[in-house]
């Protein structure tokens, strides 16, 4: 027998023997009870993009993959230098637009003495006029004075009234610019886990570029897919239960929080009990939160096991997902060796 052929029988009878054990272990599984369903799945968090405001350059990133960040916690900084020289510059428009206030503020005072001077010397000549003390004409001359002196009190209030517009218009550009610097401080919205960094310092993003992709530590669930007779009988915020691949002895409480409402076929990597071609509904197990914060060092994203839920109210759960305590997990040192007490 050549080569070649004998290659070729051993992959077949590999390929066999694996495919024998696959569908051993697929047929040897226990049967659910009545009135309960399941399916495989993976764990999944919400995702939240850290992503930029503005376009620009970022300066630092200050999270790697894999750590955990709290709210409000400074994870990325953008080149802010331009927005700074712009800022100064505002500010410095403020400085000046107060300056020009005061000084028309002065002019206004004196040209307010002026006019009162005016209004008193007009006073005096018109009231001397029918005694020939003053003549007509000037009293003539001192009512032009007068309404001189009210149009340049008129013109010096005007421009109190600009100064003071230009400072208003210079403080709302300062105040735009701050927060716009504020604004390319990039921040972690929530308590959550870096699950990629996208960007490095130097790079120049578009406006919305994401920096970071945040799991949120506190929303995690599993979708599995079950048959259109279980998922329509499935009520919503009924209990279900989780069981991980890598703690398989410790069913997770768990909660439906949604059904589909588009069914669709089951997608290959499902596997049920039922026919592949059968049309399938998508549901949402969600893990309660408080129980998450207390385990979130071992939440990770991608972990494959399956989701199971009970349709039928009146059923007990088997033995097998009957909820236990879960053990105190420690970490024995340098190796990171886990431990189960």
């Amino acid at each position: 027998m050549s080569k070649k052929k004998l290659l070729i029988l051993s992959s077949a009878i590999a390929i066999a023997v694996l495919g024998s054990i696959a569908a051993w272990w697929y047929l040897s599984r226990p049967a659910l009870p009545v009135g309960f369903a399941g399916g495989n799945g993976r764990l999944e968090a919400r995702e939240i993009a850290v992503a930029t405001k503005y376009p620009g350059r970022i300066k630092t990133v200050l999270a790697d993959e894999g750590e955990t960040v709290e709210t409000g916690q400074v994870v990325a900084t953008m080149d802010t230098e331009p927005l700074e020289a712009q800022l100064r510059q505002a500010r410095a428009d403020i400085s000046g637009s107060e300056d020009s206030r005061r000084i028309a503020l002065a002019d206004a005072k004196i040209k307010a003495a002026e006019l009162n001077f005016a209004d008193k010397q007009y006073r005096r000549s018109k009231e001397l006029v029918p005694s020939g003390a003053v003549s007509v004409q000037e009293s003539d001359i001192d009512y032009a004075k007068l309404d001189s002196a009210r149009a340049a009190l008129a013109g010096a209030r005007a421009q109190v009234i600009r100064a003071e517009s230009a400072i208003r218009s210079a403080t709302a550009q300062a105040e735009k610019l701050e927060v716009q610097i504020n604004d390319n401080t990039l921040r972690a919205p929530i308590r959550a886990r870096v699950r990629n960094r996208l960007a490095e310092p130097g790079e120049v993003l578009a406006s919305g570029g994401k920096v970071l992709v945040l799991d949120d530590l506190s929303d995690v669930y599993m979708y599995v897919f079950l048959p259109a007779g279980a998922a329509g009988r499935v009520a919503l915020g009924s209990e279900a239960r989780i069981v991980l691949d890598a703690i398989p002895e410790y069913p997770i409480r768990a909660q439906i929080t949604y059904v589909s409402p588009i069914a669709q076929f089951t997608p290959k990597t499902v596997e049920t009990a039922e026919v592949r071609h059968n049309l399938s509904f998508r549901v949402k197990l969600q893990i309660d939160r408080n129980r998450l914060r207390q385990y979130e060092r071992f939440v990770k994203v991608g972990v494959p096991g399956m989701g199971y839920v009970r349709y039928d109210e009146s059923a007990q759960w088997p033995t097998a997902l009957q909820l236990k305590p879960l053990p105190n997990i420690r970490w024995s040192g340098p190796g990171s060796v886990l431990h189960r007490d």
